[in-house]
């Protein structure tokens, strides 16, 4: 029995299937997360990059009995099944569109005993689980996927609305932080560039969410610390936004384009800037 649990199906996410002898290796020199011992059941948070170290596709890599079930953005999948066979070349990989239907289930409820098809999110333990042509348990509510973006963003946790495509590195949008890049594994697509901001230790700008009264900015609106330019919006609702942050430029008088105060909301998981 589920309480206060809730289940909304993501119609803006499709799959992808992987199979094939070399499925795995295949993928383990591309993206950011390690696969070689991703086992059935298991999913892994992931991204694949631009050569330069920017986000192309976001990504929810799940282990199954033979291949691998790979959960991406919609309007994204024929561009990453393109992108996939690409770099394909000589690789025993078979690449095709799942017809698997992706849901999330969070709120009350318990993670391991919410059925089959339900996988934890690995992200973070607070946005629930993620479903494969799962049913919701007994008792969950069935809501529209925005609540499920409204609770994902009053987490503090990014989005592809938030990043968009080809704009944004993984570090700045957190990948790092919650569970979306190992830098053990090796080699992988836009691994220099990742390495290296990662390694020099300070993160000048990151995702995390800002509070304001009233209608959110359009995305890209700038943030001002003064007569500074401390960020922009990239996705909102009434009263709360993401926005990419100058981590050095949160304090003093914080105020949007049209004159509005904000303030940043960094969440505990993001620990001290």
């Amino acid at each position: 029995m589920a309480l206060n649990a809730f289940a909304a199906e993501l119609t803006h996410r499709a799959a992808i299937t992987l199979a094939g002898p070399d499925w795995r290796g295949f993928l383990q020199g591309l993206i950011t997360q390690d696969v070689e011992n991703l086992a059935p059941g298991e999913a892994r948070f992931a991204a694949l990059l631009t050569p330069q170290g920017r986000l192309l596709f976001d990504l929810f890599v799940i282990g199954r009995d033979e291949g691998c079930l790979i959960d991406c953005q919609a309007d994204q999948r024929d561009a990453l099944i393109q992108r996939l066979t690409l770099y394909r070349l000589r690789a025993k990989v078979e690449i095709a569109a799942s017809p698997a239907r992706i849901e999330a289930l969070w709120g009350t409820h318990d993670t391991a005993g919410s059925g089959a098809g339900w996988i934890a999110d690995p992200r973070l333990p607070a946005l629930g689980c993620r479903g494969y042509d799962a049913v919701a348990p007994d008792g969950a509510v069935r809501v529209h996927e925005a609540a499920y973006e409204d609770h994902r963003l009053s987490l503090g946790v990014p989005g592809p609305d938030d990043w968009g495509s080809d704009k944004t590195y993984p570090i700045e949008a957190n990948f790092d932080l919650l569970a979306g890049i190992d830098f053990k594994k090796g080699c992988f697509v836009g691994q220099e560039t990742t390495s290296r901001m990662k390694r020099r230790g300070v993160i000048k700008s990151r995702m995390a969410p800002i509070l304001f009264d009233g209608a959110p900015p359009a995305p890209g609106a700038e943030l001002l610390a003064g007569d500074l330019r401390a960020g922009e919006v990239r996705y909102g609702t009434q009263g709360l936004a993401m926005a990419l942050l100058r981590l050095d430029r949160l304090e003093g008088s914080l105020t949007l384009e049209d004159g509005r105060a904000w303030r940043p909301a960094l969440p505990e998981w993001m620990g001290t800037p």
